[in-house]
């Protein structure tokens, strides 16, 4: 099992602002605009049950700023984004309700230190519960100074970052849209 408690601890930082896309799309179209080509990394099979109750984990939640040294494990990372967005149906249902089950949201994960992954920008692929990776390097301290210097983002071992693609909403719901992606990444 498990314990999302301790990649915390470990620190896998979320930063739901939608903003920081912002910072990510010049650092991934420089690198794309090179012709670096994308390495695709299967992630291990999320595990689909506990011996933690939804309640628990709910009365233990705390938000944590001050990491150990310890790098994220590559399990710790697959469980956490399979959490985020991953596929719970053969009809491509995740984790996370969207409107219309039209999915605007898209996670990267900015590696420093996951054992397995080397340090880099990562896109989450659902289908097929992979990475691609998008950007060599550790980026968390760029990150960091994009986000107002927040010390955790850059001595966090990971960072999550939640983006929308609001056209997949606003093909639905029109004016709505940037509402109800705002609303998915909260």
């Amino acid at each position: 099992m498990h314990n999302t408690g301790d990649a915390l601890k470990k620190g896998l930082v979320i930063n739901s602002i939608i903003c920081v896309l912002v910072f990510l799309l010049p650092i991934v179209r420089s690198q794309s605009m090179r012709g670096e080509s994308s390495e695709i990394i299967k992630l291990p099979e999320p595990a689909y049950t506990s011996e933690v109750s939804i309640e628990k984990a709910l009365l233990n939640r705390r938000s944590v700023r001050d990491y150990t040294d310890e790098p994220l494990s590559l399990e710790e990372v697959s469980q956490l984004l399979w959490a985020a967005q991953g596929i719970t149906d053969p009809r491509g249902f995740r984790t996370a309700p969207s409107a219309g089950a039209l999915y605007p949201l898209e996670v990267y994960l900015v590696a420093g230190k996951v054992n397995g992954l080397p340090a880099g920008i990562y896109k989450y692929q659902p289908q097929g519960h992979a990475v691609v990776k998008i950007v060599d390097g550790d980026k968390r301290a760029e990150i960091s100074g994009a986000a107002l210097g927040q010390a955790s983002l850059k001595n966090g071992a990971a960072i999550m970052v939640l983006c929308a693609v609001y056209e997949r909403t606003a093909k639905k719901y029109g004016e709505r849209a940037e509402r109800y992606a705002h609303i998915e990444v909260g």
